[in-house]
């Protein structure tokens, strides 16, 4: 489990190099050969699980779809927000991750092994090939669901092609980023301060009242 790297008192507050920051950003990332090794479990139907949540949530691009799963693969909550104009990096993706997660549903810390899966699906521009973003992004859930006592599932991009589920090489060309409207003004969170959320039953709420059951 990686927590970050806090500086100690002795360590110079100057900013940091141009070489550093994208090291440590690159260590906040996970390969697509790393992220197939990691026994994420399939999904069983991924085609039925990306039209729930494209249905309920309308992701543009750049907009990224949270979603907890039982063990039958029902939805029990999700979340979706905006990416906003933070770096490509697995911390503030984890963060962002773990805040929603942490107000859709309670965690599962005290269990033995986790019951439910988190799985994310992000719109974004481009094509289907996995980005340094998307390792960002898989890096960001698998810690995520770690802090939060969850299984680690599927990580999903939508694009204009269609969506994929990446390490499995499923995919399909409905629903797409370009095959359904636009998700309606402040339905999603931005990098403002009190955005309104679209929960998982499809509602615009403000912000710490997210929950979708």
């Amino acid at each position: 489990m990686t927590f970050g790297f806090i500086p100690s008192a002795t360590t110079s507050v100057s900013a940091p190099t141009a070489s550093a920051v994208p090291a440590n950003r690159l260590a906040r990332m996970l390969e697509p050969a790393e992220w197939a090794e990691a026994g994420i479990p399939l999904l069983r139907s991924p085609r039925e699980v990306v039209g729930g949540l494209c249905a309920r949530h309308r992701p543009a691009p750049e907009t990224a779809v949270v979603a907890v799963l039982d063990h039958e693969e029902r939805l029990v909550a999700s979340a979706s927000f905006a990416r906003g104009t933070t770096a490509a990096d697995g911390w503030e993706f984890r963060n962002a991750l773990l805040a929603r997660l942490r107000r859709v549903v309670p965690h599962d810390l005290r269990r033995r092994t986790p019951v439910r899966t988190a799985v994310l699906l992000y719109c974004r521009e481009g094509d289907a090939r996995w980005t340094e973003e998307d390792g960002a992004w898989m890096w960001g859930l698998r810690d995520a669901c770690t802090l939060h006592g969850l299984r680690c599932g599927a990580y999903i991009t939508l694009t204009r092609d269609g969506w994929r589920v990446l390490g499995e090489g499923r995919g399909g060309r409905r629903p797409s980023a370009v095959s359904g409207p636009p998700a309606p003004s402040g339905t999603v969170l931005g990098s403002g301060p009190t955005p309104p959320v679209r929960s998982g039953g499809g509602a615009a709420r403000t912000p710490r009242h997210t929950a979708a059951r």
